[in-house]
């Protein structure tokens, strides 16, 4: 699973941009020193690209502040204006991955998260899942633990009955 941190740094998501197609990520945060990341919420891919393209928002390493966002985008940037420009967007990620200054800077995503995001324990009914993904047409549903530590992701492609009974056959096949 590939997640994501409140206080991301800009280069980092930049190369997971450009190496994975996913469609959201789990969000984490660490509560205390030495204990374990748990799940905080998830964020769109769309909306990582909308944050990347606002370098205003991106704050340095010695920010202590950095919490306190001092320049958050408003709710209608990332609402309305929903459509990046991708030739725009793949030149910022190229900049941002080969930039050495870009490995200083950083994205508080806490303002941009959906922190209602939808979770379900790690030995959760697959029907019931099942059902949770149809009624609130869902795309992904993150998978915790019972620390709510992040163990998966479920896509709706996983719920798709070929895959689904294939995978499900192997499983139960003698070994």
């Amino acid at each position: 699973v590939r997640v994501l941190h409140l206080k991301e740094n800009v280069a980092s998501l930049a190369r997971l941009l450009e190496s994975t197609s996913h469609g959201g990520f789990p969000v984490v945060y660490r509560p205390k020193s030495g204990h374990a990341e748990v799940f905080q919420g998830t964020i769109k891919r769309l909306e990582l690209c909308l944050l990347l393209e606002n370098e205003h928002i991106f704050e340095s390493e010695t920010n202590h502040e950095f919490f306190s966002s001092s320049h958050p985008l408003s709710y209608q940037k990332i609402t309305v204006e929903k459509l990046p420009n991708p030739s725009r967007l793949t030149i910022l990620l190229s900049r941002y991955t080969t930039d050495p200054r870009y490995q200083q800077l950083f994205i508080n995503l806490e303002p941009y998260i959906n922190k209602l995001a939808m979770s379900v324990q790690a030995h959760f009914s697959l029907q019931c899942t099942y059902v949770i993904f149809c009624t609130l047409g869902l795309r992904h549903l993150t998978v915790v633990d019972p620390q709510n530590r992040v163990v998966g992701i479920i896509t709706r492609k996983d719920l798709m009955p070929l895959p689904l009974e294939e995978r499900l056959r192997l499983q139960l096949a003698p070994q």
